[in-house]
């Protein structure tokens, strides 16, 4: 879940405690009249799934593979995610995020198989209060013959332009290569507008990050402000269509400007200080 989103728990024992806490049952041999059942307002599962093409694989500063100023040669990068509502405002994420493709590859020696050149898997926990969501993800990155661990912290508020900090930190660098560096945190400032053209959805995403530390990427040297985003996106579902039974379909596009400083992310990690990624796929949610 490089980087967008994506890609809102703690590691896995916490995970379960969540999921599977005991019960203690006590009380009087005669049991009280049962309280009728009450229906969740909401799905208690809940799903989605994305089929995206995109033109650069950015990842938090890295142009991993040097796409540059070239915006339409595309990579497959399907994703998949769980939610499982739980009580109190509690809700659990299990995902999924994958890199497919054949684009010239000078930095990597290894895939994990053909074209399959990374897979990453995240765990959740979010707590909601009214409109303020906190959220912890633990990640596991695949890719060359090693693992980076990533730990994300999220704030977000539900208001006029949805403005969100998510703080990443790097728990062990991983394969060297595409990422390399070393370990370290970065704080992402994130800010988000949307409007209706209408059936079509239409959001302009803003995103600023500070790296707290020296060196995250193999050939940074300061600390700062490393990256700034800003894109367009939009979405236009597909119901009317293809029908509902088959859950809700949309088909996704935008553009995205990235603008990187060198001192930060690293002399020569990026062919181009700033570029424009382009991206179109299908959404399913459920």
């Amino acid at each position: 879940m490089k980087n967008q989103y994506h890609r809102n728990f703690l590691q896995s024992a916490v995970f379960t405690a969540a999921l599977s806490g005991s019960v203690a049952l006590a009380g009087p041999m005669e049991s009280a009249p049962a309280a009728p059942m009450e229906i969740a307002d909401t799905d208690v599962v809940s799903g989605s799934f994305n089929l995206d093409f995109n033109s650069h694989f950015f990842s938090y500063g890295n142009d991993v593979w040097n796409d540059g100023d070239d915006a339409f040669s595309m990579g497959l990068y399907p994703s998949a995610e769980l939610a499982f509502a739980l009580p109190a405002g509690f809700t659990a994420t299990l995902g999924i995020w994958a890199e497919i493709h054949d684009k010239d590859r000078p930095n990597t020696t290894a895939t994990l198989g053909g074209d399959i050149l990374e897979v990453d898997l995240w765990y959740g926990l979010s707590y909601t209060y009214e409109k303020f969501t906190v959220g912890v993800t633990y990640q596991n990155w695949f890719y060359g013959n090693d693992t980076e661990d990533i730990l994300d912290i999220s704030l977000s508020y539900d208001t006029f332009l949805s403005p969100s900090l998510t703080i990443h930190n790097r728990l062990d660098a991983g394969a060297a290569g595409p990422a390399g560096g070393d370990e370290g945190t970065i704080l992402v400032l994130g800010l988000e507008h949307g409007i209706e053209a209408g059936p079509v959805s239409i959001s302009f995403p803003f995103s600023l990050a500070y790296f707290v530390d020296d060196g995250y990427h193999a050939a940074s040297g300061d600390s700062g402000i490393g990256f700034a985003s800003i894109g367009a996106q939009a979405s236009l579902p597909l119901n009317s269509i293809i029908g509902d039974a088959y859950g809700d379909w949309s088909l996704n596009a935008g553009v995205t400007y990235y603008l990187t400083d060198d001192d930060v992310i690293g002399q020569g990690v990026n062919t181009e200080d700033s570029f424009f990624a382009t991206n179109i796929g299908l959404g399913l949610s459920f």
